[in-house]
């Protein structure tokens, strides 16, 4: 019987209010991405322009990192305490503020605390997009994820071309001002299409030591991933490691009353899907950090040839994602997920082939583009598992937890395979694959452990009621 009327619900066409938040939400995500990929590509432009060397440059990035993950475990307590809404509206103006406020930068230094200030309001707005779907979607939120997720993956595609063509006609600071028109649009239709949720607003008392454990352990534990390579790094992990332990001990000592209620994770189905996603963003950071490493060292192809084979992983996954709701409905989120990190898994034999036997660029942009496929059909249903398996009103709790969870996936992923790689590496390295069989080994590592979370996932969302 229950079967029967989720069938019947699943058959009933989407109400137009998704459609609208769905629209108005994934301007957030795309803004911040695009203006992401526009600072990476462009930082010698700027370095050169205000007469910084490049120690100095990279803190336009890890400035606005470190500043995004300080921000990022207050978004479930901010939620509850203000309301998603305006809080969305609140942010997306600061961000658009501080984008105007970089573009109007004199120096490196007023550059970098503009870029923190947009950290610092990226950090609340980057998860609320999934949340705010989640919300009003229900068992649609996997089609309508599959959709809404389309802009996010044109923003890194588009980022380069336009920054490119800025730099060859204006000056730096219109890498920031083109954030503003993108801004003021989403503003204002936040303001007229978001539904308003002042009812859902809990006047939840702040934790402040929890605070001030897990946001800079995280801060520590993510800047320390990134400089893994170098001596301070290992011992920001270890500051990073020692904050979170005892953010754990707090948060289980004061329960519900924790920034973060981790008996969140006692949820067996969120726990699964939490893993999902963390070996799910592992496996999208490694392949991103390690596949242009072996075409460019190992194989010695050009930047730009190297280039045209990825972007099969993108065409791969763009096809994926529009059909993943549909599939997801009709068979299931561990079904797909599990599938598609099948099809992953799968695509990693060809590359332990390669490397043993010779290079093939047929084999490489054939086993890419179905890697992308099957990137593209794990991540969906297991945000749509993970937001399913927990009462409506505790959705804002367990989005900044999956968040957090997601976000150490990645940095961990590229430190383990850059320090797999500078211990098998030679001291003269010369171009050859043989180097990278062993980190190629962890990778489909990494993909066993994404099968198995995924095979944990429930066959179909059910959504709590709260």
């Amino acid at each position: 019987m229950s079967g029967d009327s989720t069938s019947s619900e699943l058959s009933k066409g989407i109400d137009p209010v998704v459609w609208r938040v769905a629209a108005v939400v994934c301007l957030g995500p795309f803004m911040t991405q695009m203006d992401s990929t526009v600072v990476n590509v462009s930082m010698s432009a700027i370095g050169g322009s205000l007469y910084a060397p490049i120690a100095t440059v990279q803190w336009i990035i890890s400035g606005y990192l470190l500043a995004l993950a300080l921000m990022l475990p207050l978004n479930g307590w901010l939620v509850d305490r203000i309301g998603a809404k305006r809080l969305y509206v609140w942010c997306f103006s600061v961000f658009t503020l501080a984008s105007l406020l970089c573009g109007a930068s004199r120096t490196m230094d007023q550059l970098i605390c503009a870029r923190v200030l947009q950290g610092m309001a990226g950090g609340i707005l980057a998860p609320m997009a999934q949340m705010m779907i989640a919300r009003v979607a229900g068992k649609h939120m996997a089609r309508v994820m599959g959709y809404a997720v389309m802009p996010v993956l044109l923003a890194p595609i588009l980022g380069p071309v336009l920054a490119g063509a800025i730099l060859q006609h204006a000056t730096w600071p219109w890498l920031f001002y083109l954030n503003l028109p993108v801004g003021i649009f989403g503003i204002g239709l936040a303001l007229l299409l978001l539904p308003n949720d002042a009812a859902s607003i809990q006047k939840r008392a702040f934790d402040l030591p929890g605070f001030l454990l897990i946001s800079p352990g995280l801060a520590c534990l993510l800047y320390g991933f990134q400089q893994a390579a170098h001596r301070n790094g290992a011992w920001t992990l270890c500051v990073g490691a020692s904050f979170m332990s005892i953010f754990f001990w707090h948060a289980m000592r004061k329960g519900s009353a924790a920034l973060i209620d981790l008996r969140v994770f006692n949820n067996r189905i969120f726990s699964a899907a939490a893993a999902a996603q963390f070996f799910f963003n592992s496996l999208m950071y490694g392949r991103q950090f390690l596949i242009p490493l072996y075409l460019i060292t190992g194989c010695a192809l050009s930047a730009s040839q190297a280039g045209w084979m990825v972007a099969s992983m993108g065409i791969g996954m763009m096809i994926s994602f529009p059909m993943v709701g549909f599939l997801t409905e009709r068979f299931g989120c561990r079904r797909v997920s599990a599938g598609g990190a099948w099809l992953a898994l799968l695509s990693m034999l060809p590359f332990l082939w390669m490397i043993h036997s010779q290079f093939s660029p047929s084999w490489t942009v054939v086993s890419l583009f179905v890697a992308g496929i099957g990137q593209g059909t794990i991540g969906i249903p297991s945000i749509s598992a993970a937001y399913g398996s927990v009462p409506k009103d505790k959705l804002p709790l367990a989005n900044t937890a999956l968040n957090i969870v997601q976000r150490l996936g990645g940095p961990l992923a590229t430190t383990a395979i850059a320090i797999v790689i500078s211990l098998t590496s030679p001291a003269n390295p010369t171009h050859g694959t043989q180097p990278f069989m062993l980190v190629f080994v962890l990778l489909t590592a990494i993909h066993v452990l994404m099968l198995a979370s995924a095979s944990c996932l429930p066959l179909h969302m059910q959504r709590k009621n709260g």
